[in-house]
């Protein structure tokens, strides 16, 4: 199974509608530890890249992936926008000018995806940020890509991975964001970077599966 720009902007819709049912879980998130707009912000921008979606969709999964990242990074503040802007903005370069995504090719952009936050966030695994959702997710997709299996399965181990990291980020102190200001009192809550992180990633592995 491959997917092409129409798969991938129907994901980007299912993800839009996901956001809006967890707009108030991740705000809640955030207000505990960060400025308390995560859920907000998130919500604005997909509801804003499926109106451009409507406009005008690209016709390449990278053009898809493209409108993503510069409509992220006009409609998201905080440090999300930029950060989700630079992962989808990486991912689309990496797949190039591709008329369907392949298992080895959806691995490919998750990696560029990755590189891109960390490059931007200057974060490493265990800072309490999405970096923690992401990298193990990435590292998933990538061993299901060397063995051979198809983009669901890629996608659902990947969930799975990022989803674990997600609950991890609830024990450890943070060292990156306004988190880190509160210091040992941000031990005991989740991440909101990594928590929506989780969502998206599973949001797109149910669309592949078509449980979603």
């Amino acid at each position: 199974m491959a997917c092409s720009a129409h798969g991938v902007a129907v994901v980007m819709r299912a993800a839009s509608q996901m956001l809006e049912e967890h707009r108030v879980e991740l705000s809640t998130l955030d207000r505990e530890i960060g400025d308390g707009d995560h859920g907000e912000n998130m919500n604005r921008g997909f509801g804003a890249l499926v109106a451009a979606l409507e406009r005008d969709a690209p016709d390449s999964p990278g053009g898809v992936l493209k409108l993503v990242a510069t409509t992220l990074i006009s409609k998201v503040g905080g440090a999300a926008g930029p950060l989700y802007g630079t992962a989808f903005l990486r991912a689309a370069t990496a797949v190039k000018d591709a008329s369907e995504l392949d298992a080895g090719l959806v691995a490919k952009a998750l990696r560029a995806a990755l590189d891109g936050v960390i490059a931007r966030g200057k974060a490493e695994r265990g800072d309490k940020t999405m970096v923690d959702a992401l990298l193990p997710a990435v590292q998933a997709a990538e061993e299901a890509a060397e063995r051979g299996e198809d983009v669901p399965v890629l996608l659902r181990v990947a969930a799975d991975a990022a989803a674990e990291g997600a609950d991890s980020t609830v024990l450890v102190l943070a060292r990156k964001g306004r988190a880190s200001y509160l210091g040992e009192r941000s031990i005991g809550h989740m991440d909101p970077g990594a928590r929506s992180t989780a969502l998206l990633l599973r949001t797109f592995a149910d669309v592949a599966s078509g449980a979603r």
